[in-house]
């Protein structure tokens, strides 16, 4: 029912004048359901409250509630429709009254993480862009019909909205952007094993896979103590993300999942000042996919003390400083970092191998982020020791990875088993850090144990790699043009 309810939606707002994406669909869809989602989380509290003989204040105001303007009620329980704002009334009390309203919670809020904020925080960096109150009213009628009360309904949720990300990155021109490849997640996750009690932070949050996903992994790691789900709730999951679209698909996808006040904050993470940094601020471990591609200001790099325009680099310095002591990181980059000549890249190849153990190199196809048209690498590291010995793992599949024919766990299965005791085989190799040139630190995936065939390629792969390269030249010329 579900499902049917999402395509409905999205039938619904491909016809309305201020919706012209996919993007617009996810964004639009979002709100509303957040309202719908709040309005279920309040009746939940309330019951609760009632049962333990106390009484609750509900966070919205009677008059802002789902249950007066969205989908009030006659005596039978059914839709009153003398009563149901549509049409222009229903725009008119969204835009000029109910947004206003709930904007005005994030200066009300006691702190950042509370449900409060991230209402005032959601409702300040969006509008409604559905112009017609015709097509708002029907898709409020179907939001009304998901349920968010029990374990199960948000679990079918949670999976449909991730589709829903999916297909947004699929159809954006930064696909990486919006939608890591689920099996890569549960794959970083895997191998950095985190346990309950230790922070997890990405500084480029995005729609938030990895918190999610980190937070599944979790919750299903053992038998959950009530300080267990607390430290999970409250304690555990941190994240900042820029760009406003990405920041409310975030705190959505990480509500759906289970958590109920997500701890991400709206703001620019590389206008940090990295000498600002203090203990207090660091985490355990780092999960992350920092934007490719991407330029930064002169202002913002003055913030780092290698300078790039190179966002992902800077992504890095940041992630390596606020790792903790001894903190674990799984960070996708460009396999390019691995081998440009710039003395940006060499410093930051030079500052990684001297602070960290860089002991593991997931070196992936093209393909992997559908869309994108990059190849990239995740380097794993543990702060606070220098690097002697890089492991290798060059992922070979026998088929072309696409919309069609994705990315899945399986795929990963060797890497992971192997990974454990960083075994040679015909896929993965060491390299000792004394050995790689000491004035370039290229650390270029050159896997030894593979003979060089002299085959032709396929006029298809050679299409697909054009393809691949227009796309990411459009995508460095957008950056540039975002600059001017």
């Amino acid at each position: 029912m579900f499902e049917q309810t999402f395509k409905n939606i999205d039938d619904i707002l491909h016809k309305d004048a201020g919706c012209g994406s996919e993007l617009d669909y996810v964004e639009q869809t979002s709100w509303v359901l957040f309202l719908k989602y709040l309005d279920d989380l309040e009746k939940d509290k309330a019951t609760a409250a009632e049962l333990s003989g106390k009484i609750y204040s509900t966070i919205i105001a009677p008059e802002y509630q789902w249950s007066a303007w969205a989908v009030p009620k006659n005596k039978d329980g059914k839709l009153d429709h003398h009563h149901a704002l549509t049409g222009d009334d229903l725009a008119d009390f969204v835009n000029i009254k109910l947004f206003p309203y709930l904007k005005k919670f994030k200066a009300n809020a006691e702190s950042a993480n509370t449900i409060e904020y991230k209402i005032g925080e959601i409702f300040s960096e969006l509008k409604n862009r559905i112009q017609s109150g015709y097509n708002l009213r029907e898709v409020i009628n179907r939001i009304n019909e998901l349920r968010f009360r029990t374990h199960a309904e948000k679990h079918e949720m949670s999976h449909l909205y991730e589709g829903k990300i999916q297909n947004m990155g699929n159809a954006g021109r930064n696909g990486g952007e919006y939608y890591t490849p689920r099996p890569l997640i549960k794959t970083i996750i895997k191998v950095i094993d985190p346990e309950i009690g230790q922070t997890i932070y990405d500084g480029a949050v995005g729609s938030a896979g990895f918190l999610c996903e980190a937070f599944e992994y979790l919750k299903n790691s053992k038998e959950l103590s009530t300080t267990d789900v607390v430290t999970l709730q409250k304690k555990t999951f941190y994240g900042k993300e820029k760009k406003s679209l990405a920041y409310i698909i975030g705190i959505m996808n990480m509500i759906l999942h289970g958590v109920e006040a997500p701890n991400i904050i709206h703001t620019n993470t590389l206008s940090e000042n990295l000498a600002d940094i203090q203990e207090k601020d660091r985490y355990d471990i780092v999960l992350a996919n920092p934007p490719f591609g991407a330029k930064e200001r002169a202002e913002v790099q003055q913030n780092f003390p290698i300078k790039t325009g190179d966002t992902a680099s800077l992504f890095l310095q940041h992630f390596i400083k606020i790792l903790k002591a001894g903190g674990k990181a799984g960070i996708v980059i460009k396999n390019t970092f691995l081998s440009n000549t710039d003395n940006a890249s060499i410093s930051l190849r030079k500052h990684l191998l001297e602070t960290c153990n860089l002991h593991t190199i997931l070196d992936l196809p093209g393909g992997t982020f559908t869309g994108a048209g990059v190849k990239t690498v995740v380097l794993f590291f543990e702060k606070g020791k220098p690097t002697q010995k890089t492991w290798f793992y060059s992922l070979n599949l026998n088929r072309n990875l696409g919309k069609t024919n994705p990315l899945n766990e399986n795929d990963l299965a060797e890497f992971v088993a192997l990974q454990k005791t960083f075994a040679d085989s015909e896929n993965s190799w060491t390299v000792n850090v004394k050995d790689i040139d000491q004035n370039s630190f290229d650390l270029s995936v050159k896997n030894p144990n593979k003979k060089e065939e002299a085959t032709l390629r396929q006029p298809q792969a050679i299409l697909e790699e054009i393809k691949a390269l227009d796309e990411e030249s459009a995508q460095i010329l957008n950056s540039i043009l975002e600059l001017v």
